[in-house]
């Protein structure tokens, strides 16, 4: 070879074997989301079933305030060195059960995976094998797994034990103009929103997008009037606690970074009455949390308000639908919106699993007594405000 050094140049079948080749871990290590921004932002792009709750601006966020040390269980699937399926879990004790659970619970409105839509049916079973192979879990509980999500897929595919128990009532709305919308509606509910627009505007109101650098002051502004708002009408006090103001800052500054939420400014003048923030899917816009000045609630209709700046961005975005998020609050019922219920998917191993099937009993026991009780609360709002209006009117013989 005339002294000439010889290069290792890998064969085209080396090379084809390296890109055909799956590979499968779950990381524990507490900081394991430092290393993934890249490509978890990657993936997120090609997983058109994601929700901005499975962006890794929000998950890394919530780990960082709500995260256990040494509870995190992230299991990452890679084809030829490409990340195409995650599954950001946590281990969790609950009664005596360990159980496998989703980042972001409690403050996330859909709680899913990650699959690469080009390798989704593969790469759910690799991801299912690593789970499975990791033996510090008896149940797998996925929270609010949307309808034809990530989850599901890997439900749908799952080699043990599995059961099914509905998960919350998201409302959503189509999206476009809101002449169109309004529209479709029967025309008395059509007319009283669009008179409750025209009031909006009679008193002046603006909205204003916020830009990143400001979404610190603002989230901070929202915070204060969300607390405002609902003082003594039943705030929930997670909203509260500085651990959920850091999580909000931080999350929705990146966020609105890369085009995932967008935080909005109501005025009337100079004066900033109400702030609220959109988050930014695949497949919709969400309407997240607003705090609104308690005063403007006897000026103009409040949901309403919020809800055209939402409506403009889906129109804007290329997004078909609004979505008011969980919950079937009457001021929702307004819109005629389209109830799209949540999942929560429960697993377990293969083969017999007594301790799988008694947390899904269990869980589906409590399921029904929610249920019940929820049938019964139309009564006892009512049989409450006879009870008031009974008081009312013995207190006034009284005098």
């Amino acid at each position: 070879m005339n002294g000439a050094k010889m290069l290792n140049i890998p064969s085209t079948d080396r090379i084809a074997a390296v890109a055909d080749t799956w590979s499968v871990e779950i990381r524990r290590d507490d900081d394991a989301f430092a290393s993934l921004a890249s490509e978890w932002n990657e993936l997120y792009s090609r997983c058109s079933t994601a929700t901005p709750f499975q962006s890794y601006a929000w998950l890394e966020s919530w780990w960082r305030e709500y995260g256990v040390p040494g509870r995190l269980r992230l299991a990452l699937v890679r084809k030829g060195g490409r990340l195409v399926g995650a599954a950001p879990l946590m281990v969790q004790r609950r009664g005596p059960w360990l159980v496998l659970s989703p980042l972001g619970q409690g403050l996330s409105d859909f709680t899913e995976i990650l699959l690469d839509d080009g390798w989704a049916a593969e790469a759910r079973l690799e991801l299912a094998s690593a789970l499975l192979a990791d033996p510090g879990w008896q149940v797998g509980d996925f929270h609010e797994a949307r309808p034809g999500g990530a989850t599901r897929c890997l439900y749908d595919g799952w080699p043990g034990a599995r059961w099914q128990v509905p998960g919350s009532v998201c409302l959503e709305v189509p999206a476009g103009s809101l002449d169109e919308l309004l529209g479709k509606l029967p025309r008395r509910p059509s007319q009283r929103i669009r008179n409750r627009l025209r009031k909006i505007d009679e008193h002046g109101l603006t909205v204003r997008r916020v830009a990143v650098a400001g979404v610190e002051e603002a989230v901070a502004r929202l915070l204060r009037l969300h607390e405002q708002q609902w003082q003594g009408r039943g705030v929930n006090q997670e909203h509260l606690r500085p651990r959920f103001a850091r999580h909000l800052v931080r999350a929705a500054s990146s966020m609105v970074e890369q085009g995932q939420a967008a935080v909005f400014e109501h005025r009337i003048g100079e004066r900033v009455v109400a702030v609220d923030v959109a988050v930014v899917g695949p497949g919709f816009i969400g309407a997240y949390i607003a705090g609104v000045d308690p005063s403007l609630r006897d000026q103009v209709d409040v949901a309403t308000l919020l809800l055209r700046p939402a409506m403009e961005l889906a129109e804007q975005r290329g997004r078909p639908v609004v979505s008011m998020l969980r919950g079937e609050e009457p001021y929702k019922m307004r819109w005629h919106p389209v109830p799209v219920r949540n999942e929560r998917l429960l697993v377990g191993r293969p083969g017999r699993s007594p301790a799988a099937a008694a947390y899904a009993v269990a869980v589906r026991a409590r399921a029904a007594a929610v249920d019940a009780l929820r049938r019964r609360l139309p009564w006892l709002r009512e049989a409450r405000r006879r009870a008031r209006q009974t008081t009312a009117r013995l207190a006034g013989r009284g005098r």
